[in-house]
């Protein structure tokens, strides 16, 4: 095996005993696969941890004692060498929702007694046969819509539960072609670069031609609760990336900590991507006086020799918090919980 695969099978091995592991064994002698000094990256409220046993304490054991009898539902897996500034390291990324019976409050978020799904994304590196570090990231605002709670305006887009990959391959198990990883890396990178030319862009809304050198017409684009999903390039255009460009000053870049693909998928995340001010609009929400880190994943399919598919989280919990707006305190408040 090389080191890809190798990778590939430690982390689909971790994962099924960690998900069948009961909650009351659950520790860090029942999670072989990390390493001592594991870091962690969790959205809002829970922030970065060190080692996995703080990891099963704060966020799993909450998690798990919420959503009785949790699924992870995989849509897409895939690995590769990390693309960021040669660092090549190798990455799994594992994307889907956790669904499960939503039978007790969770970050005061009210309990539904029916079915629930939190849509995540998990980015694990690996080295010397070991986990070493990772980011989950989850749709916060998702599950307090499917709770009734929701907290933002109404959103541009269309908010649901996303489906996989049209093409229904999206688990890469076996090795890929190194020619089609290739393709689907330097398409990304391409997209990048198209996107980076148009950053300095405040009030300027881009042309559907820039978008259709890397997207197909009719291209999905899966965002956040708070900002929901579009079909095609003009529905996309005008139900976010319009929004973004207008709405949104002062942007800064800080690229990613992790950028792979493996055979048609490829994806990367941040911490943060970039920093930006609303100027009054995005998200339906007035003006903020100052900038705000936005903590941003993205999931790719590539369909020939185009982008297909797109599945986007950001913290948008953690982005209005640095604006004064903690959803889940104020949510708190309106409950009237301790």
């Amino acid at each position: 095996m090389n080191k890809i695969e190798d990778a590939k099978r430690l982390v689909l091995e971790h994962t099924q005993v960690f998900d069948s592991t009961p909650l009351e064994t659950l520790n860090r002698d029942s999670c072989e696969a990390f390493s001592d000094d594991f870091l962690w990256r969790g959205m809002y409220p829970f922030y970065v941890k060190t080692g996995i046993q703080s990891v099963i304490e704060s966020f799993w054991t909450p998690l798990r004692l919420s959503l009785k009898q949790l699924q992870r539902r995989e849509d897409v897996f895939f690995a590769g060498e990390n693309d960021v500034e040669d660092d090549q390291s190798v990455w799994t990324c594992s994307m889907g929702h956790f669904v499960g019976l939503f039978d007790r409050d969770w970050l005061n978020i009210p309990s539904t007694g029916r079915i629930a799904h939190l849509r995540y994304a998990e980015f694990m590196r690996v080295q010397n046969d070991q986990i070493i570090e990772s980011a989950l990231f989850f749709d916060l605002i998702g599950l307090m819509h499917q709770a009734g709670v929701y907290p933002l305006p109404p959103m541009t887009g269309e908010h649901f539960v996303y489906p996989g990959p049209k093409t229904h391959d999206g688990l890469v198990v076996d090795v890929s072609d190194a020619q089609e990883t290739d393709k689907t890396i330097r398409l990304m990178n391409a997209m990048i670069e198209d996107l980076d030319s148009i950053n300095h862009l405040t009030d300027v809304k881009p042309s559907a031609d820039l978008l259709a050198r890397t997207w197909h017409h009719d291209m999905s684009w899966y965002g956040p609760c708070g900002i929901g999903a579009s079909y095609t390039i003009e529905r996309y255009q005008a139900q976010h990336q319009h929004p973004f460009r207008m709405n949104l000053a002062d942007k800064t870049y800080h690229g990613h900590v992790a950028r792979f693909a493996d055979g048609k998928y490829g994806g990367f995340f941040g911490w943060a991507n970039l920093s930006n001010r609303n100027t009054g609009g995005f998200l339906g929400l007035p003006e903020a006086r100052s900038a705000s880190e936005m903590r941003v994943m993205d999931v790719y399919r590539r369909d020939g020799d185009k982008l297909a598919e797109n599945w986007v989280i950001i913290d948008l919990p953690y982005y209005l918090k640095q604006q004064g707006l903690d959803v889940l305190e104020r949510l708190k408040s309106l409950r009237h919980t301790n």
